[in-house]
């Protein structure tokens, strides 16, 4: 599914963001990453859909060698994930389904096919009620639903998640996490980035822990380990 090998990446500042990374992710796995602000957790998210490019090392998934990817064909890659960010980047004039749908409509799906696709995920995000509503109508939790719906109506092998409850009160944090594990539940990869001890602690999966660019800890069913 995905595949790190040595990979390193230094900014133009001279930061170093990855300091020899290898690692394996298989289909269907549930991962955590954690550690400390600044130890290369979002670089090492960002650089499985291709928004940063390692300066040494490769990256493979789904078969595609990301380090040789052509800028050009970075948008029909990403059809293969579904993105969730801490701040929802919905699209504010644009209703519930619309956001939803709007994700099938950039490649060029058939409406009706579009139509029953984005009531069925809207369902499964317990938004079915809520498709005219616009973003800012909505609480946070909802909209962190819609933008997971969003990511998951193009049936995507990987979700990756960036802090998607930081934004969130621990009770809405709670049903994010449960729709993530719903997902999982259905064999799509979930890796999520988090600064959540409570949810790692509670809902076990793999945790790889992240510190100074490298991978000090790769547990199944492990714990956060941080008390920050």
């Amino acid at each position: 599914m995905i595949e790190m090998a040595d990979v390193y990446k230094t900014y133009p500042n001279g930061v170093v963001a990855l300091n020899g990374i290898t690692t394996k992710i298989k289909q269907g796995e549930f991962v955590y990453v954690v550690g400390p602000s600044g130890a290369g957790k979002s670089t090492f998210i960002k650089m499985m859909y291709r928004e940063e490019k390692p300066s040494k090392g490769s990256i493979t998934v789904h078969g595609v060698n990301l380090s040789k990817l052509r800028n050009s064909r970075v948008p029909l890659f990403r059809r293969n994930l579904g993105v969730v960010f801490q701040d929802f980047k919905l699209l504010p004039t644009l209703t519930v389904f619309e956001n939803v749908a709007f994700a099938m409509e950039v490649i060029e799906k058939h409406p009706a096919e579009i139509k029953k696709r984005v009531m069925q995920v809207l369902d499964l995000v317990g938004l079915k009620h809520k498709i005219r509503m616009l973003p800012d109508e909505l609480s946070g939790g909802e909209q962190q639903r819609v933008s997971i719906a969003r990511s998951i109506v193009n049936s995507p092998k990987v979700v990756i998640a960036d802090e998607p409850t930081g934004n969130l009160d621990p009770e809405t944090s709670w049903e994010i996490m449960n729709t993530l594990e719903e997902i999982n539940k259905r064999g799509t990869t979930v890796i999520m980035a988090t600064h959540n001890k409570d949810i790692v602690n509670n809902m076990k999966h793999r945790v790889i822990a992240i510190e100074n660019g490298k991978i000090v800890r790769d547990e199944q069913r492990g714990e956060y380990g941080y008390e920050y």
